[in-house]
């Protein structure tokens, strides 16, 4: 195994790894925090069809996300108070996660013989993207909201980094998540208001 193939593979695992633990995680600063290493694990996998500086925007985006959103959160939340969730059972997230992580990585070997890339590649996209569909489905907070849609647009980046090479669509790209992350804090903040 080549040394890019096995940092895929540990890029692969941070993705899983993060976006399961932002499914879990309770404390907005943790949920940030995972987040920004979400994209760690997405910058690599994106470099692999992208050039670095290209992939490096993708990094730079989501990390701006993250602040704007962490920003917001820390005004609207100024206790720290943990993010409510309207499913608190625990096993009934993991037995998901886990459920959702075996669908994307059946569908996975379809997709690699599809597109012809990696497995890693094939899988990190699906499962953030998996993953991120259901978190989206389990809750009503604005903050969990845009987390799990900046997700799901991280797993979209993923395999459109493999069909696209392009400076404007990858512009394009990140002004669809700094539009995300700016349209979660208008609603964080409403919904801080209203309260």
């Amino acid at each position: 195994m080549n040394m890019p193939t096995a940092f895929n593979w540990v890029a692969l695992g941070l993705a899983i790894i993060t976006s399961t633990s932002l499914l879990l995680s309770r404390d907005w600063r943790w949920s940030l925090g995972f987040l920004a290493a979400l994209y760690l694990g997405v910058f690599w996998l994106v470099q692999a069809h992208w050039t670095i500086s290209m992939a490096g925007a993708k990094l730079v985006t989501g990390w701006m996300a993250c602040t704007i959103l962490g920003m917001v959160q820390r005004n609207s939340n100024p206790k720290g108070k943990a993010l409510a969730s309207p499913h608190q059972g625990r096993f009934f997230q993991i037995l998901t996660a886990g459920m959702v992580l075996a669908v994307s990585f059946s569908f996975s070997g379809g997709l690699t013989s599809w597109l012809g890339i990696s497995l890693p590649i094939a899988w990190a996209s699906l499962a953030l993207m998996g993953l991120g569909l259901f978190h989206l489905g389990i809750t009503s907070d604005p903050f969990r909201i845009i987390l799990s849609l900046l997700s799901i647009m991280a797993g979209f980046e993923i395999i459109y980094s493999v069909v696209e090479i392009s400076i404007l669509v990858t512009a394009l790209l990140a002004v669809v998540n700094l539009g995300l992350a700016l349209a979660g804090a208008y609603f964080i903040t409403s919904a801080a208001e209203e309260a």
